[in-house]
């Protein structure tokens, strides 16, 4: 737990317990078991029940709950590039803030050094709020520069080879994204309401830095639909090439066998066992017969071209 004291301005990392009326407090806990957090929700900060069965439970969605003494916020942050979520629970109180997951997240080591050596980091509950909640915006902010590089890069593949098997990775994020577009909707809600009515533990003059917030909040969600779609148009490229590619294939195809359609007529007509066939007669039949070819393959060849379907 780091403690800010308000008369010495310094701040301090102690064990668990009630800040005095001085102090501000940050106490964080990863992977407790209930006993744990009963005993200092319960019985240290004398937080409400459902608080403590939130915290115990984790298992909320993004929502925010006003209490006579204290407020609880539910808030996710990214955990790594396969956009897996962490919950974390947020207590905030007068002089304190409780923050509780189940998985070590590397950015509250970093939040801890900050507070330790940046001064009035920890002033007013209200700061330490905003810090938190900033850097799990970041993070979001970070991850959609990975999702657009995973859709450029998706759409080089298309267009080398449209065949390419890539149709399970774009379901597979477009699945991953509509999960977390929900969560920072509702995130996003969460946070227009902490600046447009009056948030009880934060100081007026801090309204601007949750503002700056919910603007960041609010472009992460834009770029999350415009990335869903294009996912969904990079499944139809992909579609349409292979179309293309194939009509390509067909006329090609149809072509030579427009070509060899009179070429067989020609050597079939003269391979039929009739005993007077006047040509069969000549001294250069064979070649007549190539020259004919020859001819009829050129001509057809040339009239494709002057149709323009070659």
């Amino acid at each position: 737990m780091l403690v800010f004291n308000h008369a010495t301005g310094q701040v301090t990392e102690q064990v668990a317990r009630v800040p005095g009326d001085n102090e501000n407090v940050w106490l964080h806990m990863t992977a407790p078991e209930a006993k744990q957090v009963e005993h200092v929700l319960k019985h240290q900060f004398h937080c409400h029940p459902l608080v403590v069965e939130d915290c115990i439970k984790l298992n909320q969605r993004p929502k925010m709950d006003r209490y006579k003494d204290h407020v609880f916020i539910t808030f996710f942050a990214v955990v790594d590039k396969q956009l897996t979520t962490a919950e974390i629970a947020i207590v905030v109180g007068k002089n304190f803030v409780i923050t509780i997951c189940r998985e070590p997240l590397p950015f509250f080591d970093e939040l801890q050094k900050h507070f330790l050596q940046v001064e009035g980091s920890m002033e007013h509950c209200g700061r330490i709020l905003y810090l938190l909640l900033d850097r799990c915006v970041d993070d979001y902010t970070d991850i959609i520069n990975q999702i657009e590089d995973r859709v450029d890069r998706l759409e080089q593949m298309i267009y080398r080879n449209p065949y390419v098997h890539v149709s399970r990775e774009i379901f597979k994020s477009k699945r991953k994204m509509h999960h977390l577009r929900r969560i920072i909707a509702e995130e996003k809600t969460m946070l227009g309401t902490i600046t447009h009515q009056s948030f009880p533990y934060i100081r007026q003059e801090a309204d601007v830095y949750f503002i700056d917030i919910y603007d960041h909040i609010s472009r992460v969600v834009d770029s999350l639909d415009v990335f869903r779609e294009s996912l969904t148009g990079l499944l139809e490229l992909q579609m349409s090439i292979k179309s293309d590619r194939m009509n390509e294939i067909m006329k090609t195809l149809t072509i030579i066998s427009s070509i060899f359609l009179p070429l067989t007529f020609i050597v079939g007509l003269y391979g039929m066992n009739f005993k007077n066939i006047p040509e069969l007669n000549w001294n250069f039949e064979y070649a007549y017969v190539w020259i004919v070819m020859i001819v009829v393959t050129i001509s057809l060849w040339a009239i494709f071209k002057w149709k323009k379907w070659i």
